[in-house]
């Protein structure tokens, strides 16, 4: 058996790296519920069109993703070994996500530079988080 992958204590910083990753998701959806519940008419007419070009399945992408994520992390902050498969959905919820909101010229022709790299950021995060439960199930860390 490949010794990276034999059972392993599990390391002083893995409660603070789950914590983090459910913060991020919680943060996430708290973000996604905000943007359900906004009036476009309350919105300035640039973020009003942007929010109006917006798919609905990109809208649904992005709710699946955040919640996968919010009950993956969750799942690595109780140590249970479907964190990485709920990670896994939440992750591809995000990349379609991010590739419907570029696919979509209306919408992305509106997004601007630093909209683009927020996106990417989330969507480095998530692999980021899902990375660390599959280190973590390889490692033994999850029961």
């Amino acid at each position: 058996m490949d010794e990276r992958f034999s059972p392993r204590p599990v390391a002083a910083w893995y409660m603070i790296a789950a914590v983090a990753s459910l913060l991020f998701m919680v943060m996430g959806c708290a973000a996604l519920v905000m943007h359900v519940m906004t009036s476009p008419a309350t919105l300035p007419l640039d973020q009003r069109a942007l929010f109006e070009a917006e798919p609905q399945w990109v809208l649904a992408a992005s709710a699946f993703g955040f919640v996968a994520g919010a009950l993956g992390s969750l799942l690595l902050v109780l140590r249970h070994r479907a964190a990485e498969r709920a990670m896994l959905a939440s992750l591809i919820g995000m990349l379609a996500w991010l590739g419907g909101m570029l696919a979509t010229p209306r919408f992305r022709d509106l997004l601007t530079t630093d909209e683009i790299a927020m996106l990417l950021g989330v969507v480095a995060l998530t692999w980021t988080i899902f990375w660390f439960a599959r280190h973590s199930r390889q490692r033994g860390w999850l029961r």
